[in-house]
C-alpha cells in the first residue's frame, strides 16, 4: 500500500531584535495567538576574526609612529621645518 504524504505549509516570521539585559528576548507579533505552540530559532551572528583595536594602538604601530608627546614639542619642531625652509 502506497502512502501520499502532503507537504505541509508553514509560514515564517523573520524579526530582528536586540538582547536585553540578562539575555532576554522579546517579541511583539501581532500574528501570532496567545496560547498558540510556536517554534523559535535563533541565529547567532558570525563571530568577526577580527580584532578590534583602538586608533591609538593602530597609530602606534604606524611608520613613524607618533613622533611628538606634547604641542610644544609640534611648535618647536615646525619652527626648525621653517628655518631649515628659509636657508
Amino acid at each position: 500500500m502506497l502512502e501520499l504524504t502532503l507537504p505541509v505549509r508553514q509560514t515564517i516570521l523573520r524579526i530582528k531584535t536586540t538582547v536585553l539585559t540578562e539575555g532576554k528576548v522579546e517579541i511583539v507579533a501581532p500574528q501570532l495567538l496567545a496560547g498558540e505552540a510556536v517554534e523559535i530559532l535563533i541565529l547567532l551572528p558570525e563571530p568577526s576574526n577580527v580584532e578590534r583595536r583602538s586608533a591609538l594602538d593602530i597609530l602606534a604601530e604606524a611608520p613613524g609612529q607618533r613622533l611628538f608627546k606634547t604641542a610644544e614639542e609640534v611648535e618647536a619642531y615646525l619652527q626648525q621645518e621653517r628655518q631649515a625652509w628659509e636657508r
